[in-house]
């Protein structure tokens, strides 16, 4: 009875870390003289406890690009492509910042936490492609 009411609790504390949550995100130009290179993409973070991926799905962006972000319970299946990261603590707040050498033994962002960003309907997939490998990602097409 005791082991089985340890094994539940166990499994309850780690729970949270296996559930997927993504944002969705729209995003469109506010000047005919600005292309999106994604113009509709998810990300997941994984690794990280559920909630963690609150902040940087917001929909505070004042940049030229105009995005629209929602929660959502886990990214759609029918991408692209991917790109698949390291999460910083910079990441936290900003989904498309990685790092190809993230600082050791940064707080709170276990070694392992990943972020997943997927694309659909990619305008420029050289680019997205080259932005994410340059940014310390791997890149797979679908």
């Amino acid at each position: 009875m005791i082991a089985k009411t340890a094994v539940l609790l166990v499994g309850s504390l780690f729970g949270s870390l296996a559930m997927a949550e993504g944002c969705h995100v729209l995003t469109r130009s506010a000047s005919p003289g600005v292309e999106a290179v994604e113009t509709e993409s998810c990300y997941e973070f994984r690794g990280l406890p559920q909630g963690s991926i609150n902040w940087s799905c917001s929909n505070e962006s004042q940049e030229t690009l105009g995005t629209k972000q929602e929660k959502v319970a886990k990214c759609e299946t029918n991408y692209d492509a991917s790109c698949s990261a390291s999460i910083t603590q910079e990441t936290l707040a900003n989904h498309k910042s990685s790092s190809t050498n993230p600082p050791a033994n940064e707080p709170n962002v276990p070694d392992d936490a990943k972020v997943v960003t997927y694309y659909y309907g990619l305008a420029d997939k050289a680019q997205a492609r080259n932005d994410c490998e340059r940014g310390g990602g791997e890149w797979q097409d679908r």
